[in-house]
């Protein structure tokens, strides 16, 4: 059975990380998917393509970088006998040599889809010290051998004597790791959808500007030193300054509003703001459609209660 979209592959290669204890977020920093196990701090990276391609291999050693184990992720479709990228065993071969992990995924008309493990992520280039291949081999020798399809050995060729990837710095290793997991802290739940596109994401940064557009929607208008008191957000003031989603009006000097804006992009991200409100006391009560357009949570609570 073949799936049609990459975003497919997403659901069951989450439950799979689950299963093995890590907390998973999607589209983090442009990678399909990023797992932390609690209590480590190297994450795991995940890029999915629907087909086994030199694009998606190139772009796993590159995400290599960070440090992190980094996984392919395919679909296994038992229909396509004899492609190139339904060569799970060589493929497998070319992941090893280049410290990637390799899973499939088989999806079944009538049964939940099944995920296969071909390769763990090994030692790569940058932790061996070694422009080459995991054993200090250089990165050609992962060529399949003779006989192997075109593509594998474009791949090999195209990443032999390191391909440009040469080992980055320790400390370049470690920052790329920490941008991951500061991004993916600043999440307070997983609401993307690996491999998705043309679709408007849920960053930390729209996170932290969802927050302040609930404290502005409960209690109206706000100094920005009162939307961080609210919200924790130590950069409240110069979010809600360069109002880069539109959704804050500054009608008067030292004090923002909601904008018309703001109100949909609270609606369009119910389920975020949802989860934020229930985070904050004073925001207990927030609802899509508790209050008037124009009229904060606020006053028309204390409206109701008059009437």
């Amino acid at each position: 059975m073949a799936v049609e979209r990459e975003t497919d592959l997403y659901a069951p290669v989450k439950a799979f990380f689950v299963r093995r204890g890590y907390e998973v977020r999607a589209e983090v920093r442009g990678c399909d998917l990023v797992a932390v196990r609690p209590g480590e701090d190297e994450p795991v990276i995940v890029e999915m393509k629907k087909t086994f391609t030199l694009p998606l291999l190139l772009q796993g050693v590159d995400r290599q970088r960070t440090g992190a184990d980094v996984w392919l992720a395919v679909e296994r479709n038992r229909t396509k006998k004899g492609a190139h990228n339904q060569r799970f065993a060589e493929l497998s071969m070319l992941c090893g040599r280049l410290g990637l992990g390799l899973l499939t995924v088989t999806f079944f008309k009538t049964k939940e889809p099944f995920v296969e493990v071909w390769r763990e992520p090994g030692a790569h280039p940058l932790r061996s010290g070694r422009g080459g291949g995991a054993n200090g081999a250089g990165a050609g020798a992962a060529a399949p051998a003779s006989g192997g399809s075109e593509a594998l050995r474009a791949a090999a060729a195209a990443l032999g004597g390191g391909g440009g990837y040469g080992v980055a710095a320790g400390g370049r290793k470690r920052a790329g790791a920490k941008r991951l997991l500061k991004e993916f802290a600043g999440r307070s739940g997983d609401y993307n959808v690996g491999g998705s596109l043309r679709r408007k994401l849920v960053t930390a940064y729209r996170e932290r500007a969802i927050q302040c557009a609930l404290a502005l929607a409960c209690r109206g208008r706000l100094a920005p030193r009162e939307v961080k008191a609210l919200t924790g957000c130590a950069n409240a003031d110069r979010m809600l300054r360069d109002n880069h989603y539109g959704w804050f009006r500054n009608p008067e000097r030292g004090v923002y509003e909601l904008s018309p804006e703001g109100k949909a992009g609270l609606r369009e991200f119910a389920e975020v703001t949802a989860a934020w409100a229930a985070k904050f006391e004073w925001a207990a009560e927030w609802r899509p459609a508790a209050a008037k357009p124009d009229e904060p949570i606020t006053a028309n609570r204390e409206r109701m209660r008059s009437e």
